[in-house]
């Protein structure tokens, strides 16, 4: 029989994530978030003094979830009141770290930034997808781009390798944090918010005087059009989304219409020509594909 540690454990299992195969009670503890790497800490929980509740999630899905002993008895007053006191503190003590975790990465972020250089144009990644490097900088020749917040603050940085795969700092913030492509923030008449950096390349070069934002996926790109709309309230907000159209609920156009709509912006997708190969799926992809090359 599953003692309460056991059930514990065994709840985080089944969201999807692996924790350490032991814990303590009133104990921290940081693992791997949900498909990630042995290497990374996104993953955390921890186990109430009386063993008979806890909490855990994901910082890298937003996941949080509270967990309680099973019981064939409502709890009394007192110890219903003493687990709200420890699910507050577990949430506080989950803060706090992951605050931690942000600046550690931020301060990394900062050192790898000011160690790179000015992107040069005839980067195989450039070439491929037809664009300008804008502020893109190079280190160890992959790509570097900034991951900032409407403050102006590096958080994170995105690395891009010549062959195209992409990862993100180890532990920086990225909800409602974007990569400026470019155009002027100071007081931006049009404002146009897509997925990816080579996106946006794209988009700011059909459209120079939009202040360009790359949200890095369409899971961020909600918060990212909300928080635009707060700094600029007055500015044409278009969300430019992907069109997944290969993908189960096609996510890229589903989640930029939530975003256009929460944040009472216009909505743009991609035109496909006839023709036109399905595996197209954002404006860089169809700017590509019509000047004849390979998205």
């Amino acid at each position: 029989m599953f003692d309460s540690t056991d059930q514990f454990l065994e709840a985080i299992r089944l969201s999807g994530l692996t924790p350490p195969p032991a814990i303590e009670a009133g104990k921290f503890y940081r693992f791997p978030g949900m498909n990630k790497g042995a290497s990374n800490s996104a993953g955390w929980c921890t186990l109430f003094e009386d063993r008979q509740g806890g909490c855990f999630g994901d910082w890298s899905c937003g996941l949080v979830e509270t967990w309680h002993a099973q019981r064939s008895n409502a709890l009394p007053d007192k110890q219903r009141a003493d687990f709200a006191q420890q699910l507050k503190t577990a949430r506080s003590q989950a803060a706090t770290a992951l605050q931690v975790r942000h600046l550690d990465a931020a301060n990394r972020a900062t050192l790898i930034w000011n160690d790179s250089h000015p992107a040069p144009s005839n980067h195989p990644y450039l070439i491929r997808k037809m664009i300008q490097p804008y502020s893109a900088r190079t280190r160890n020749k992959t790509l570097v781009l900034p991951v900032m917040n409407h403050s102006g603050d590096l958080n994170s940085l995105q690395f891009i390798a010549a062959d195209g795969a992409k990862r993100l700092l180890g532990g920086g913030r990225k909800q409602g944090c974007f990569i400026p492509v470019a155009g002027d923030s100071s007081k931006p008449n049009r404002i146009i918010i897509c997925e990816g950096w080579a996106t946006g390349c794209t988009l700011a070069e059909d459209e120079p005087a939009a202040l360009v934002l790359a949200a890095i996926d369409a899971g961020n790109l909600e918060s990212v059009s909300l928080s635009a709309r707060r700094q600029w309230p007055t500015a044409e907000l278009i969300i430019a989304g992907d069109d997944d159209r290969q993908t189960l609920g096609n996510p890229g156009a589903t989640k930029a219409r939530n975003a256009a709509i929460v944040a009472g912006a216009l909505l743009a997708l991609p035109q496909w020509p006839e023709g036109s190969l399905v595996e197209l799926s954002d404006f860089n992809d169809l700017s590509v594909w019509l000047a004849g090359g390979a998205a």
